[in-house]
């Protein structure tokens, strides 16, 4: 197949891109480098990816309407993974429009793209973050998500209702993932276990949110990358079964899904720190801190609906997952 995946340069659209590679597929992968976080991480991912015959790289940023609908009437993709999103939730305080403009309007013309070019499937990144000021745990896509905590939340939960209008007015499938806490090897120095890694080895204190009270479902990339690519295999579908008076949000009379993706196995943040000192041999100084605003104590993915959907069943320890990272780390970074 001719794959887009878009945000290529990215921790998750590098890996899925190599996977697809791996099997024979061909692959555009798409990226603006923008400067969020090291641009030389993005450009070090996608050395990885272009020595291969099978990949093309198109500097692009999502919410550039006219090259994006050039690039869809050019390249007549069979299917797309939707990656490219201003991430992060404490971000999204401080430079609100970057979201819109990448998450909304960039969101806009990939369904544009879909719509007009009989794309067979689009695949796309949601967030854990839409579960927002829900308590229930685990967290079910049966449940309502109508109250997100953070303008990046907020993004998220609208992407999946505008797929969903797509899927009704014009019978593209789409597929909506909810990522839960992805970490591992080539991973994003914003995220928990780069910025714990670099202080310790570093020698300065680690800032523990929540008085250390805090909970995350850690996915391990590779266990990620194998779910993107089995629901990528298997298009949204109508739920023929579908009650429309007491509606179910995972499903529709449309083709259209949302799952989660996640470990289905939450960890403490206090262990997982004590993973990452293990695997380096170091004790972490601790700085305890409220809850950061925009922030949820814990996140908990129950995964059955894409377990029945695919057969998703995350298979790396956390120990092990973060072995592995730790050894990059100090390979890439000679430390």
């Amino acid at each position: 197949m001719k794959i887009l995946v878009t945000g290529a340069a990215g921790f998750i659209g590098s890996t899925a891109s190599l996977r697809l590679l791996a099997r024979g597929d061909e692959v555009i992968g798409l990226d603006n480098l923008n400067d969020y976080y090291e641009v030389s991480l993005k450009e070090s991912r996608l050395k990885r990816l272009t020595s291969h015959p099978n990949f093309r790289f198109v500097k692009l940023d999502v919410a550039d309407r006219a090259n994006m609908e050039k690039l869809f009437a050019d390249e007549k993709f069979d299917k797309v993974i939707h990656l490219a999103a201003q991430a992060g939730v404490r971000y999204s305080l401080q430079n609100p429009h970057a979201y819109i403009e990448s998450n909304i309007v960039g969101f806009t013309h990939i369904l544009e793209g879909c719509r007009h070019h009989k794309v067979q499937h689009l695949v796309y990144a949601s967030s854990s973050s839409v579960y927002g000021g829900n308590t229930k745990m685990p967290f079910s896509e049966h449940d309502s998500v109508d109250h997100p905590v953070s303008l990046y939340a907020a993004t998220k939960k609208a992407n999946e209702l505008m797929a969903h209008t797509y899927s009704h007015l014009y019978g593209l499938p789409t597929t909506g993932l909810r990522f839960f806490t992805v970490y591992g090897p080539w991973g994003r120095p914003d995220m928990a276990l780069f910025l714990f890694t670099k202080a310790i080895l570093e020698g300065r204190p680690i800032d523990v949110f929540n008085f250390g009270n805090m909970q995350r479902d850690f996915t391990y990339v590779d266990d990620i990358v194998e779910g993107v690519i089995r629901v990528l295999d298997k298009n949204a579908a109508v739920n023929t079964e579908y009650d429309a008076i007491s509606a179910d949000p995972a499903t529709s009379n449309a083709p259209y899904r949302v799952f989660n993706i996640g470990n289905n196995n939450p960890v403490q943040l206090l262990d997982f720190i004590g993973a990452i000192e293990k695997a380096l041999g170091m004790t972490a100084e601790k700085r305890l801190l409220p809850l950061q605003d925009g922030d949820v104590p814990a996140t908990y993915a129950n995964t059955d609906l894409l377990n029945d959907w695919v057969g998703f069943v995350p298979r790396t320890p956390v120990q092990e997952g973060v072995n592995r990272f730790i050894a990059w780390y100090r390979d890439y970074y000679k430390v």
